[in-house]
Order: structure tokens, then sequence, then C-alpha cells
């Protein structure tokens, strides 16, 4: 569907999110309540794994050598078709992964790492981050603010107010995907504005790239300077209102991916952005203290247990077995909204469960992952993705921090 190779349907992402285990009082995953999971993940040392991991990533993908040294490979073995380096959002997936295990005590060069994401920097007005490195390739706003989601958490790690500089560049890049083409909303990518002849190929106004964007405006609000707080809060709430009123399925709360060029919803459900917009609505709340945030956020969290917790292919009671890095997503708002919404707990401890079976069922010799995490299914071309790996590291260290473990 366009030169970033999506996996399948992405439409149209990070804790990234927070993963910062220092201060519950922060806007990140270490806020849980650190109850261990029973069963056989009882004695896990969920750091060791995501380590591990970290340590298979950098093994099977890293680049040692010349100018984009510290990056990372698409797919290993590398394709014939591949860049020089990843795209950027597998590149965003590993830097999250990263923050969780700088944050549990591993040094795994994480300023580096954060730093290297201005290879992907393009300077066209508005400057901003682009899919592939030396600001080649399109520019996508969910990108955007998944690198976002990161700089915002490398400041709370790191203390580097260059970080700042950076997120409200991102803020000013995000400004101008909004327009008043059905209302507001933000398209998905730069190139791909307001075209309806090309509404099936990408030109649309999707969840990932108005959830996403909430998000991140909304971390970034927590640590912003005083004078950008009020624009930062009216851009998010502007975001939060239109896809809440475009995008939510009004059954069962759980968001559509996205609204075509051409007036098309289109239907299909991601756990991704069902689960930006309960981290939206929470925050809104937080915010705000408005409680139709607070609910609307339970709602949600309800309606994507129901609809993604199911038997999937004969496995029972489980995530879906296809795209993990959507996954985790869901479970990170989940911990986030757990304090205020104690259902959560059961929907996270499924999860760990999950987590602790793919080690066993999806974890080759090499200590990479399939993207099946019940081990059922291989396939070659999107088991080697970087973006399946980023799926397993993140995990683990999510639930190391939420266990409130530490090297």
């Amino acid at each position: 569907m366009n030169t970033r190779l999506y996996i399948s349907g992405l439409l149209a992402l990070t804790m990234a999110l927070s993963c910062s285990c220092s201060d519950s009082s922060k806007e990140g995953i270490s806020g849980g309540k650190g109850q261990r999971p029973g069963g056989d993940s009882e004695n896990v040392v969920w750091h060791s794994r995501a380590y591990e991991t970290m340590q298979a990533i950098d093994r099977y993908y890293g680049i040692t050598t010349g100018s984009l040294a510290g990056l990372y490979n698409e797919h290993s073995p590398k394709g014939s078709g591949d860049g020089a380096a990843s795209y950027l959002w597998p590149y965003d997936g590993l830097v999250s992964g990263a923050a969780c295990l700088n944050a549990l005590g591993y040094d795994v060069s994480y300023k580096r790492k954060v730093d290297n994401f201005e290879k992907y920097l393009s300077n066209a007005n508005p400057a901003g981050y682009s899919s592939s490195v030396n600001g080649w390739g399109e520019r996508y706003y969910d990108d955007n603010s998944i690198v976002g989601l990161n700089l915002v958490e490398a400041y709370r790690q790191l203390g580097d107010a260059a970080y700042l500089t950076r997120c409200a560049r991102i803020v000013n890049f995000l400004l101008s995907g909004e327009d008043n083409v059905f209302d507001g909303g933000l398209w998905w990518c730069e190139q791909l504005k307001n075209n309806p002849a090309k509404a099936q190929d990408g030109s649309n106004k999707p969840a990932c790239a108005n959830s996403f964007a909430q998000w991140f405006l909304l971390s970034y609000y927590d640590v912003c300077p005083d004078p950008e707080k009020a624009n930062v809060l009216a851009f998010a709430k502007r975001l939060y209102n239109w896809t809440y009123n475009n995008l939510r399925d009004p059954i069962d709360n759980v968001y559509w991916n996205d609204k075509g060029a051409d007036g098309v919803i289109h239907t299909t459900k991601w756990t991704y952005n069902s689960g930006a917009m309960i981290a939206a609505g929470y925050r809104l709340w937080k915010i705000t203290g408005e409680q139709h945030y607070l609910d609307e956020a339970k709602a949600t969290a309800t309606g994507a247990w129901a609809y993604f917790a199911r038997n999937h292919n004969g496995v029972s009671k489980t995530y879906p077995l296809n795209d993990p890095w959507f996954t985790i997503k869901l479970i990170k708002a989940y911990i986030e909204l757990e304090p205020e919404y104690p259902a959560c707990n059961t929907y996270i401890r499924l999860f760990i469960s999950f987590a602790n079976s793919a080690w066993d069922a999806a974890r080759q010799p090499s200590g990479l992952f399939l993207e099946d995490w019940s081990g059922r299914k291989r396939e070659a071309s999107r088991d080697s993705q970087l973006l399946m790996q980023d799926a397993a590291l993140e995990s683990f260290g999510v639930i190391a921090l939420y266990n409130k473990e530490h090297k």
C-alpha cells in the first residue's frame, strides 16, 4: 500500500509509550499495581527476558559500520529490496523497548538510540520525521507521534531539554496534517492528503494518526513549557472529539480503522487504535477533571477486552495472534487506566500469560520470535521483520516494569 510495507492492514503504536519506572506519579507504566500473575509466569524474571531479546536483535539486525551505525535493518536476514536501514516505524518500536531496559537498569546505549531519530529527519517545511533514513520517503503523522512519545520518555529518563524542542517541532508538523475536510482530524500521510481517487491506497483520516497524536500531545503537555500548554491541550481535545465522533463503533465503543478521502468508513478494528484512545481519554480526565473522558475510556477498555480477547485460531482466550506490536499498545493503555478501573487487572494478566507462553512457543533458537505467539503459524516474510522482535522486547520490558522489577 505504500513504500513502508506496513504490516497487513496497518492502516492507515509508543508506548513507544512512556516506560519510566522511577516515579509512579509520572505518565509511565510503572503506575500499575505490580501484581504478579499466577500460573507458570509466577517466577519469571521479565527484565532478563527483555535483555536477552535486545541482545538477539542487536546480533541479527544491528548495523555496526558506516554512517548508519547504531540503526537496524528491516529484516533478518536483510532482504534484497530493503533500504539502507529499517523504516522509521520499526525503529520507533526498538527505541520504545530500549527505554524500558534503560529504566530497568540496563546499559543499552539508550541516548544514542534516541538521538539516532535525527537520521530520519526531513527539514522540508515544516520539519518532520520521514519513513526512511536521510529524509527519504513519505512522512506519516502517526510515525511522528510515536517518535514524540519516545522523546517525552527520553526527557523523563535523561533530562535533556533538546528532546522537548524536538517534541515542539513534532507538534508543528502534526498541525500541518489537520484541516477542515470532514470537519477536522489528521490525515495519515502528508503525501496522501485528500485524494479521493486514492482512498483505498492510504488517503484517509485514520484512528492511528489521530489517537497516537493525542497520546503524544497529552504526554508532552505534562512536560512542555507553560506557554505551550493551552494550545497543546486544545489540539488534543479537537483530535479526541473528531476520532470519538467519526471512528467509534457506538455498539461496543471499539474504534474503526479510518475514514477514507471518499467519505467511506473502513470498519476493521485493531488493538492499538482502541488502546491509544483509552490512554487519551484517561489523560484528558486527569488534566481536565471532566468525568465523561474517564467513562469513555472505561467503555472502550471493556469493549476492546470483549472484542479482542477471545478464541483465535483454536487458541482459547488470548489476544490476536498477529501483529503483537499493536497489542502491547492496548496493554499499556490498560496499565494506565488500571488504578481507576480495576477490571484492567484481568486484562493485563491475560497478556502476561500470553507473553509467557510466547517465550516457549514462539521463541526460536536464535532468540528471535515468530509473529504468531502461539507458534502455530510461520511466515518468513513477516517473522523476519524487526517490528515483530520489537513487540516481544517491549512486551517483556513493560511487564517487568509493571511487576516493579529492576536489574
